[in-house]
């Protein structure tokens, strides 16, 4: 059964693939036909879906409509460890071209696998999705994703060469270096985390460099939430048009949606090869349109690893196309239900203190919480961090509380540190939660 291709003409004079012009109904017509093969693919070739597709009683010939796929069980990330390494994989391990993996920090890491189809489509949505973000062809930029078995830095890499761009391909850490070479090589544009491109910020700094003369004219950021608020803060200190990109590994790594730099409302899914689905968190039931929830991702066109209703933990809705009218938006994520803290029946993400924090003039984007537990109640202590030129200030700190207190409803202690005092990432995602309470 042969992969259904794409028809909707060439690119036209904007530079937008034909997939990005087409129509609604188009994009519904090629998912249909897309999602019936990779129902089939997943069944035919990954003994653990053929169980779990029996067990749920289903086949992939009860899809009539795209509607059907809610019959169809979930996959969470506990499936793809219990079949650690090789076992999710849907074409002979002698076909793969590339293997990745999570990071394994609460056990094994998470495998996926690509053939040479695979990487070429990765490479395709990246270039998609860079372009979206306002970088043109034969621009120079910087990836400070970080490389290895981490999906980010090959998959920006391989994106920029896909567009014709120039990469520099720095991975993390090393921030003095990386300072230099911004300001030395005047690159055009730069992939990393947002949580780095403050660290960063904090190594011009340091060099005694204006960030906001360096030749940066877009950042796209992603692989941990961030706030509109961090947005507002990046781009006012380096003076560039931010945006987001979102993926994850074992949907295929970072491209799967993109925030266009001309609407920022929102990232576009590029529904030609991953379908989203909305659901309660608490039921599984699919949600409509517009409503909150947990995001489900099923590949419609993956053929070593293909995905089917992936549980992503992450808290966000969907709305209509603008930028890209056929494709769907998902709201900016800002919070992961396994990341949420309950503190004494109350919910809080993090990002719900990091917009409070930036908020305030003297404080910066690091933070950090810190959670124990003093008898029977949990108490949480937010580590914040005064701006570069602000040695204290007693009255932030009272400030900053009753933020807290007004705005989410709880009553936290807080302890502010001077420049440099919040521990920084080398690389990768911020560590924002510390939990020291008792494993019950």
């Amino acid at each position: 059964m042969a992969l259904p291709a794409v028809s909707f003409g060439r690119s036209n004079e904007a530079g937008l693939d034909a997939t990005e012009r087409a129509s609604r109904d188009e994009i519904m017509s090629l998912q249909r036909e897309r999602l019936a093969w990779s129902l089939r693919h997943a069944y035919e070739n990954v003994p653990f879906y053929r169980q779990k597709f029996d067990a749920a009683g289903v086949h992939p010939s009860d899809l009539r409509d795209l509607s059907d796929l809610a019959k169809f069980p979930f996959t969470v990330k506990t499936d793809l460890r219990d079949n650690y390494p090789f076992n999710m994989f849907a074409v002979p391990r002698e076909k793969l071209a590339r293997i990745h993996g999570s990071s394994g920090t609460t056990g094994k890491p998470v495998v996926v696998g690509y053939t040479k189809a695979d990487l070429d489509m990765w490479a395709d949505v990246m270039a998609r999705s860079i372009r979206a973000a306002g970088v043109r062809p034969g621009m120079m930029v910087h990836v400070a994703y970080g490389y290895g078995l981490f999906t980010g830095g090959l998959g920006a890499h391989y994106g920029v060469e896909r567009l014709g761009c120039t990469v520099v391909p720095m991975s993390g850490g090393m921030t003095d270096r990386q300072v230099q070479l911004i300001n030395d090589f005047r690159p055009d544009a730069i992939m990393v985390t947002p949580s780095y491109m403050l660290a960063l910020l904090d190594g011009f700094a340091k060099a005694g460099l204006d960030p906001r003369e360096t030749s940066l004219k877009f950042g796209i950021f992603g692989a941990e939430p961030w706030t509109n608020a961090m947005r507002e803060e990046i781009e006012r200190a380096f003076d560039l048009q931010a945006t987001d990109i979102y993926g994850l590994s074992e949907v295929i790594g970072p491209g799967v949606a993109q925030e266009c730099v001309e609407t920022k409302d929102g990232l576009h899914i590029w529904e030609d090869h991953f379908l989203p689905e909305i659901i309660d968190p608490d039921t599984g039931a699919v949600l409509p349109e517009g409503e909150k929830g947990e995001l489900v991702f099923t590949s419609l066109t993956k053929e070593a690893f293909p995905i089917i209703r992936y549980r992503t933990r992450d808290l966000t809705r969907l709305l209509p196309g603008t930028a890209r009218p056929g494709m769907r938006r998902m709201e900016k994520v800002t919070g992961r239900s396994d990341d949420m803290i309950i503190l004494r029946g109350v919910n809080v993400f993090p990002t719900q203190i990091e917009e409070i924090l930036l908020a305030h003039p003297l404080c910066s984007g690091h933070y950090q919480l810190e959670l124990i537990r003093e008898g029977r109640m949990d108490e949480m202590t937010v580590h914040a961090e005064f701006r570069e030129g602000v040695e204290t200030s007693l009255a932030c700190a009272g400030e900053i509380l009753i933020r807290i207190k007004d705005t989410i409803g709880i009553t936290t202690r807080i302890e502010m540190h001077g420049p440099g005092g919040i521990e920084r990432t080398a690389a990768g995602k911020a560590k924002r939660i510390i939990d020291r309470r008792p494993k019950d």
